[in-house]
Protein backbone atom coordinates (compact mmCIF):
# COMPACT_ATOMS: atom_id res chain seq x y z
CA UNK A 1 0.00 0.00 0.00
CA UNK A 2 2.57 2.27 0.70
CA UNK A 3 4.69 1.84 -2.34
CA UNK A 4 1.53 2.47 -4.62
CA UNK A 5 0.64 5.69 -2.68
CA UNK A 6 3.96 7.00 -3.81
CA UNK A 7 3.90 5.88 -6.98
CA UNK A 8 0.64 7.50 -7.62
CA UNK A 9 2.18 10.68 -5.89
CA UNK A 10 5.23 10.65 -8.06
CA UNK A 11 2.73 10.04 -11.37
CA UNK A 12 0.41 12.99 -10.32
CA UNK A 13 3.83 15.03 -9.29
CA UNK A 14 5.25 14.51 -12.76
CA UNK A 15 1.87 15.07 -14.78
CA UNK A 16 1.62 18.46 -12.89
CA UNK A 17 5.24 18.97 -13.93
CA UNK A 18 4.80 18.53 -17.37
CA UNK A 19 1.62 20.81 -17.90
CA UNK A 20 3.94 23.62 -16.45
CA UNK A 21 6.54 23.04 -19.26
CA UNK A 22 3.96 23.28 -21.35
CA UNK A 23 2.93 26.34 -20.21
CA UNK A 24 6.33 27.41 -19.75
CA UNK A 25 7.14 27.10 -23.75
CA UNK A 26 4.17 28.73 -24.39
CA UNK A 27 5.07 31.59 -23.03
CA UNK A 28 8.96 31.41 -24.51
CA UNK A 29 7.24 31.24 -27.62
CA UNK A 30 4.21 33.72 -27.25
CA UNK A 31 5.95 36.16 -24.39
CA UNK A 32 5.64 39.38 -25.80
CA UNK A 33 9.27 40.98 -24.35
CA UNK A 34 12.53 39.44 -24.40
CA UNK A 35 12.37 39.61 -20.46
CA UNK A 36 9.35 37.13 -20.63
CA UNK A 37 11.44 34.63 -22.87
CA UNK A 38 14.13 34.71 -20.62
CA UNK A 39 11.52 34.14 -16.98
CA UNK A 40 9.72 31.17 -19.05
CA UNK A 41 13.08 29.99 -19.81
CA UNK A 42 14.19 29.82 -16.27
CA UNK A 43 10.84 28.43 -15.51
CA UNK A 44 11.42 25.52 -18.30
CA UNK A 45 14.69 24.38 -16.98
CA UNK A 46 13.77 24.50 -12.77
CA UNK A 47 10.85 22.31 -14.36
CA UNK A 48 13.00 19.76 -15.85
CA UNK A 49 15.48 19.78 -13.07
CA UNK A 50 12.40 18.72 -11.07
CA UNK A 51 10.84 16.28 -13.66
CA UNK A 52 14.71 14.13 -13.32
CA UNK A 53 14.66 14.24 -9.64
CA UNK A 54 11.16 12.81 -9.92
CA UNK A 55 11.95 10.13 -12.52
CA UNK A 56 14.91 9.68 -10.35
CA UNK A 57 13.04 8.50 -7.06
CA UNK A 58 10.61 6.83 -8.78
CA UNK A 59 13.72 4.32 -10.56
CA UNK A 60 16.03 4.30 -8.15
CA UNK A 61 19.10 5.48 -10.25
CA UNK A 62 21.53 8.63 -8.73
CA UNK A 63 22.30 9.21 -12.32
CA UNK A 64 19.23 11.20 -12.73
CA UNK A 65 20.17 13.35 -9.59
CA UNK A 66 23.54 14.36 -11.32
CA UNK A 67 21.88 15.44 -14.79
CA UNK A 68 19.18 17.86 -12.37
CA UNK A 69 22.21 19.27 -10.73
CA UNK A 70 23.99 19.58 -13.74
CA UNK A 71 20.67 21.49 -15.29
CA UNK A 72 20.57 23.53 -12.40
CA UNK A 73 24.10 24.93 -12.34
CA UNK A 74 24.11 25.20 -15.90
CA UNK A 75 20.46 26.92 -16.45
CA UNK A 76 21.42 29.36 -13.26
CA UNK A 77 24.87 30.44 -15.64
CA UNK A 78 22.36 30.77 -18.74
CA UNK A 79 19.84 33.38 -17.07
CA UNK A 80 22.75 35.40 -14.93
CA UNK A 81 23.09 35.56 -19.19
CA UNK A 82 20.63 36.16 -20.58
CA UNK A 83 19.78 38.97 -17.55
CA UNK A 84 23.35 40.93 -18.42
CA UNK A 85 22.71 40.65 -22.12
CA UNK A 86 19.68 42.12 -21.62
CA UNK A 87 20.95 44.97 -19.35
CA UNK A 88 23.87 46.21 -21.14
CA UNK A 89 23.15 44.92 -24.70
CA UNK A 90 26.74 42.46 -24.59
CA UNK A 91 27.70 39.67 -21.99
CA UNK A 92 31.26 39.48 -22.49
CA UNK A 93 32.71 42.92 -21.65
Amino acid sequence: MNVLIMQVALFVAQSFIAVAMLLCTYRMAIGPRAQDRVLALDGLYVCAMLQLLAFGVRTGNTLYFEAALIIGVMGFVATVALAKFLMRGEVIE
